[in-house]
């Protein structure tokens, strides 16, 4: 599905959406990845929604965000808390939704000027 045009010059958004893959910037990704507002995406060190762990969550940390959206893959699951609570100690708010959901999500709170990570499950180990 394709959702819009970059929002503005710098700030990342993400174009398109479809099981196993997100475009960002016009860039296909296919592992997981952390999508800042601005800066570079980053791959993100998790395969699938069973071998995320605390660290995982906390790797966020470096990237400054308020708000975190949580793409957990082709059907919604939500992470344990335990594994949000470096996120959440430190104010910074987190949201799960289904990946396609996640990635609409990040581009409206992006268009308002959020410092928003989205932290997205693709790929076929993500379904």
């Amino acid at each position: 599905m394709k959702f819009q045009p970059d929002i503005a010059n710098g700030v990342n958004s993400i174009n398109r959406h479809e099981p196993g893959q997100v475009w960002v910037r016009n860039t296909a990704f296919s592992t997981p990845v952390l999508v800042p507002w601005a800066g570079e995406v980053q791959s993100w060190s998790v395969r699938d929604f069973e071998e995320l762990a605390a660290e995982h969550f906390a790797a966020i940390l470096a990237l400054h965000p308020e708000l975190v959206i949580f793409g957990s893959g082709q059907r919604l699951r939500f992470p344990a808390p335990a594994l949000l609570r470096t996120l959440i100690d430190r104010g910074i708010g987190v949201e799960t939704m289904d990946t396609a959901a996640a990635c609409r999500t990040y581009n409206v709170l992006v268009s308002e000027g959020r410092s928003v990570v989205a932290a997205l499950l693709v790929g076929a180990a993500a379904a």
